[in-house]
């Protein structure tokens, strides 16, 4: 049985430090991990099911998370990179390199939603102006393909400009999501020392166990601590924790409704479907968010090495590229090659 999660534990978190000790903490999540989780739940076919809990015919899940904030100027993408002639480790595919101005999105909506940029190369420029703020979104994949390299980016992007943000994982421990960013060229020591960072880890069964206590917090303790920016990585292992469907739907919802009503822009990670990249473990993530991001492998006959490729499933108040972009994980982060199309 694990710890009983403290009642303190986010005010607990932004007060450490990157200099706390944390290998103690690595092996009880591995031990724990291993021996409370067991096997995965079997839910074949779940991503398909429309039956609504408790028998109604309302549908189950929001449409709009969408929050209007009239008066505020869209960002100046002007100074954007537009550069992508040079593709360093793709000179062996087979790529249409379009003209630098050629666009390969639809029209500019007519909105006064502000915007906010994800932070990663290439990508941002498949979206015209940026992700709406306040948005939900959710960066979904299979094992290795840079979800969580995707959080640590998104949320230094704003770290530096100035926000604050935080970083829930249950993955990893503290001092490994710290190590990780730094090794990328993400000062999050730094950004820590300055208060403007919190990274908690917390073990996913004590999350499930406390996930209505921390649902009711967390918009006061996000407000509290003026973050803009929130990272979940990963919200498949909590869904795990849930045996019964109906009950780790109404969860998962209820959660995510916290995040919107804490006012931030928030970025869940979630494991693809076995049967699909295009849909997450448990089918549900990608109809309760605002954007989904599908970042998957690519494995064409005539290609001799495997290559990644990201694409934009849906991204609600935002026109963007609906095309299948390649991308690389790099000692710096992702770089995603918008002018590159795949055959």
């Amino acid at each position: 049985m694990t710890r009983k999660l403290e009642d303190d534990w986010f005010e607990r978190a932004i007060g450490e430090t990157a200099s706390d000790s944390e290998e103690e903490g690595d092996a009880e999540r591995s031990d724990s991990s291993t021996a409370e989780m067991g096997a995965e739940p079997g839910d074949a076919g779940e991503a398909d099911e429309t039956t609504d809990v408790g028998g109604s015919s309302e549908p189950l899940f929001d449409d709009d998370f969408g929050s209007a904030l009239e008066g505020v100027e869209l960002p100046d993408l002007d100074d954007a990179d537009s550069s992508g002639d040079a593709i360093a480790g793709f000179d062996d595919l087979d790529f249409d390199l379009g003209p630098g101005d050629e666009t390969d999105f639809d029209a500019e909506l007519d909105t006064n939603l502000p915007r906010i940029d994800i932070g990663i190369d290439g990508l941002d420029r498949m979206i015209h102006g940026g992700v709406p703020e306040r948005s939900l979104i959710v960066a979904m994949g299979s094992a290795g393909t840079g979800k969580t390299t995707f959080g640590l980016q998104f949320l230094n992007h704003g770290l530096a400009q100035g926000e604050r943000a935080v970083y829930f994982t249950l993955e990893e421990s503290r001092n490994r999501v710290i190590n990780s960013a730094t090794e990328k060229g993400f000062p999050f020591d730094e950004y820590l020392e300055e208060e403007r960072l919190a990274v908690v880890d917390i073990d996913p069964i004590e999350m499930a166990n406390s996930l209505t206590s921390i649902r009711n917090e967390l918009p006061r303790l996000i407000e509290e601590f003026g973050a803009s920016r929130l990272v979940l990585d990963s919200v498949s292992l909590l869904e795990m924790m849930y045996d019964d469907r109906a009950k780790r739907r109404n969860e998962i919802y209820d959660f995510t409704r916290s995040l919107k009503k804490a006012g931030v822009t928030s970025l869940l990670t979630s494991e693809a479907s076995e049967s699909s990249p295009y849909a997450s473990r448990y089918g549900i993530v990608e109809y309760l968010t605002d954007a989904v991001f599908v970042l998957q492998y690519v494995r064409p006959d005539d290609f001799r090495e495997t290559r990644m490729a990201i694409e934009i499933q849906k991204i609600r108040d935002a026109n963007h590229s609906r095309d299948k972009k390649p991308y690389e994980i790099t000692e710096e982060g992702i770089s995603v090659y918008q002018q590159a199309n795949l055959f």
